[in-house]
């Protein structure tokens, strides 16, 4: 038994099992990062949403119009921040 190998050759080549973990751990790695893009991207649509939700809506359609473009102009920068960070995260 070598000291390279503390397990007798079990587990074949160590050279080959630590190079088959580092690819593991990128493939982890990089689910991660779509993890957390797709749930940033749902956060922007659920807060987008949320927002339009709670208009009171007054008024002709014509003021109705304003009061949700208003509103979008308030929460459309809010969501487009979090889905670029979220494609930055992403690595795109």
């Amino acid at each position: 038994m070598s000291s390279e190998d503390p397990f007798g050759g079990l587990f074949g080549d160590p050279d080959e099992l630590r190079r088959r973990f580092a690819e593991m751990a990128e493939q982890m790695q990089g689910a991660q990062k779509v993890a957390w893009a797709d749930n940033a991207i749902k956060l922007a649509v659920d807060m987008t949403v949320a927002g339009i939700n709670r208009l009171n809506l007054q008024g002709n359609s014509e003021q109705q119009a304003e009061e949700i473009r208003a509103a979008m102009r308030m929460l459309f920068p809010e969501a487009v921040m979090l889905v670029r960070d979220a494609r930055e995260g992403f690595g795109t």
